[in-house]
């Protein structure tokens, strides 16, 4: 009756209230507003039939979540999103078991309704509860990917991209799901979203090369052989850093090792540069797009050399003649949290060696400290809340603030920078968790310090990716987290300005 509008408007808001809802005339009036909606009233008769059999269900399984009326509000961005596709409603009434799970997780997250609301091919997910708190390791990603794409020629590039975009916002939704339930720690929450953008660029890369070469022949070595892709994708910041969050970009540098003098080896042949520039681009493409299904990442490439003025693929040896003549240290910095993600193993080993070597130059630890502290300063005047002499801010910016994410990281850059020429086994992670943990085993910091400072990293990285799931940005109050930024900023004075 409630949801047939039988019920007058007292009796309905009294129903609502009785049964938990706690803003009941708002929850009455959004469902009076969508039995109002022109596709509603446009329904055939076999959908609207579906659809009063499952908002009742649906307003039963609300009672049993905290939160019901707002609740409600989010999935019924999804009954909207459904209401043409009302086979979806046949399966959540079929289906208790992903009933229950959708208004679980629609209570805990906004993220995830709006997920769900914007692709309702994610509801199978919720079928199998197992395995819906249960993300796959990278061997799983990989074998799941391969076999969704065995059917799907690489030519048909459309196809190839709307299908990468589900297989991603699968896999996260599982993610997302176990950090919710709490069946995955926040390392193991940032491994899996990074296995999933690993796997995605590396079939990425494969579409794109097998693409080209079918126009163009192979690109070659200098030896004449054809190169068996010769190419590398360098994950920066996050990414290369094992950080990943649920909306990250990725930040990221192409690297070849063909010989540029050289050309391809088909019937309309083109320099290997071009090839490889046209390798980027069309990588780029298939990241960026938007489709019917969204856009599977955004990508950065203003790390590579020279910036955005630079070419958008570099050769090894260009690479490296930038990094040991050109580079700023701020971009050497950025190396530090850089690892070789996809592509060809031989120039990936190529640019790891490569990395090590540029790590592990002599630096005058004085001049370092003080580019380092600069660069540090000019982020928190861009992007800082501004600091009026004795008034406390009214929010803390998790990351850019005093005492926020980025003096940690700055910290361990500059003593990666300063100290991985007496200890060049430092250079063997990219992540800052290994990495603090590495400069405490080799005695550059007291372990007792590397430990402290690792437990406040990850609490505040955590409350980042809490908030990101309750689509909430990276500011909180003025006075959060008193004790962890009294140790970042004390840890800060006696690194960077003692």
């Amino acid at each position: 009756e409630l949801w047939l509008g039988e019920m007058d408007e007292e009796a309905a808001t009294v129903w609502l209230d009785e049964h938990g809802f706690e803003d009941a005339e708002g929850s009455y009036s959004a469902l009076s507003d969508l039995r109002g909606t022109r596709t509603l009233q446009t329904l055939q008769t076999q959908g609207r039939q579906r659809l009063n059999k499952f908002m009742p269900v649906l307003l039963e399984a609300l009672t049993h979540v905290e939160g019901p009326s707002q609740t409600l509000a989010r999935v019924l961005q999804l009954v909207e999103a459904i209401l043409r596709r009302t086979a979806y409603m046949v399966l959540l009434l079929e289906n208790p078991g992903a009933r229950t799970q959708l208004v679980r997780l629609c209570s805990e997250s906004p993220w995830i309704a709006s997920q769900l609301a914007e692709t309702p091919l994610l509801l199978d997910e919720l079928l199998n509860a197992e395995s819906l708190y249960s993300p796959p390791a990278k061997t799983e990603l990989q074998d799941d990917l391969r076999q969704q794409m065995l059917r799907i020629p690489y030519e048909d590039l459309e196809e190839q991209m709307e299908t990468l975009r589900h297989f991603k916002k699968a896999h996260i939704l599982r993610v997302a799901a176990s950090e919710i339930r709490e069946t995955l720690p926040l390392m193991k929450v940032s491994d899996y979203l990074t296995w999933i953008a690993e796997v995605v660029l590396d079939h990425v890369v494969d579409v794109a090369f097998a693409n080209l070469v079918s126009r163009h022949g192979y690109p070659r070595r200098k030896d004449g052989s054809a190169c068996d892709t010769d190419f590398a994708v360098v994950g920066y910041g996050k990414l290369g850093g094992i950080e990943l969050g649920y909306t990250s970009d990725l930040d990221l540098v192409f690297i070849h090792n063909a010989d540029p003098e050289q050309s391809t080896d088909g019937d309309k042949p083109i320099d290997n540069a071009v090839f490889y520039t046209r390798l980027g681009q069309r990588i780029v493409h298939i990241l960026n797009t938007q489709t019917p299904s969204g856009q599977l990442y955004e990508v950065d490439m203003r790390l590579r050399p020279s910036g955005s003025s630079g070419l958008l693929v570099s050769t090894l040896s260009a690479f490296e003649k930038y990094q040991r003549k050109d580079a700023w240290t701020w971009e050497h910095q950025a190396l530090a949290r850089a690892r070789g993600v996809a592509g060809c193993r031989e120039t990936l080993e190529a640019f790891e060696k490569l990395r090590a070597d540029i790590l592990c130059q002599q630096r005058d630890q004085g001049k370092l400290k003080e580019e380092v502290v600069s660069m540090r300063e000019k982020m928190r005047t861009a992007l800082g809340t501004p600091q009026i002499e004795g008034k406390v801010p009214e929010v803390f910016h998790i990351k850019h603030d005093y005492g926020g994410i980025i003096d940690i990281e700055f910290m361990v850059q500059y003593l990666m920078l300063a100290c991985c020429s007496e200890h060049p086994e430092l250079t063997q992670w990219s992540d800052n968790i290994r990495q603090m943990e590495e400069l405490g085993r080799v005695e550059v910091l007291p372990v007792e310090d590397t430990e402290k400072l690792r437990e406040t990293f990850i609490t505040l990285r955590s409350t980042i990716h809490r908030r990101a799931l309750q689509n909430l940005n990276s500011q909180v109050a003025g006075d959060a987290f008193p004790e962890e930024r009294d140790y970042i900023q004390s840890m800060w004075n006696r690194v960077m300005l003692g």
